[in-house]
């Protein structure tokens, strides 16, 4: 079977991925953090990533064309040189480093920032704003994050554009795109690292269409929603990602 798994792991892989695709397209992103935990149940978590990066891909691919009129350009430029650098050096210390604290500091400081961002919806905590300087730091430290553990590094730049005051739709758009150059850096490099198999690709041709269902599902569901609501999705999002990454 198809690196190991039985029909019904396979079945229940692609519930996995069709319901993580429907929270990333309700909100932008999402997706790896609730994939990846998920399908390390049912198969090797390097095959899991490997796997999922491809999925992503091919659906970074596809927004990145159709939306590619609502991208904030100047964001991208400023974020697009610091994620490669952060790739790699992600990459590069992919063998060598497992640092658990990195992953608990990470996942303190998004618990720390969704109950700020809750603060100011139902308490009316005043919010806050950052320069355009921030984008180094959240872009190389986002990707070297998501390259080293499969994930949750992209929060950092998602909580530099939602502070840089970026609407839904140009926020869909613009990480889609400088995800879509992460990812395909760090195709290269765990492809370099031999974790795609022709089992793993044949894995991922299987469940790509459950990847369209589940992102057409959640784009419908997340046009119909506010700006506010979609702020406090975002904002449990990013506290359920810090959870699972100090429970890791």
């Amino acid at each position: 079977m198809l690196e190991g798994l039985t029909p019904v792991q396979i079945a229940i892989s692609g519930c996995i991925v069709f319901g993580a695709f429907v929270v990333r397209g309700m909100s932008g992103f999402g997706a790896g953090m609730i994939g990846i935990p998920l399908l390390a149940f049912v198969m090797p978590v390097h095959t899991a990533i490997a796997m999922f990066g491809l999925l992503v891909l091919f659906l970074f691919v596809f927004l990145s064309i159709r939306d590619w009129g609502v991208v904030v350009k100047d964001e991208l430029k400023r974020l697009m040189l610091p994620t490669l650098l952060g790739v790699v050096a992600g990459v590069m210390l992919f063998s060598l480093l497992d640092n658990r604290l990195l992953l608990r500091l990470l996942g303190g400081f998004l618990i720390v920032y969704s109950l700020y961002v809750l603060a100011v919806h139902y308490v009316g905590l005043p919010e806050f704003t950052c320069s355009a300087r921030w984008a180094i730091p959240a872009g190389f430290a986002g990707a070297f994050i998501d390259t080293m553990f499969g994930g949750g590094g992209g929060t950092l730049v998602v909580i530099y554009l939602h502070m840089r005051k970026v609407g839904r739709a140009a926020f869909r758009a613009t990480v889609a795109v400088l995800w879509l150059a992460e990812m395909i850096a760090r195709i290269f490099g765990y492809g370099a690292a031999g974790y795609y198999t022709a089992d793993t690709l044949l894995l991922c041709a299987i469940l790509l269409p459950l990847m369209a269902a589940g992102s057409w599902t959640g784009e419908r569901f997340g046009n119909r929603i506010s700006q506010e609501t979609f702020s406090r999705l975002m904002a449990l999002l990013l506290l359920m990602t810090g959870t699972s990454l100090l429970l890791k």
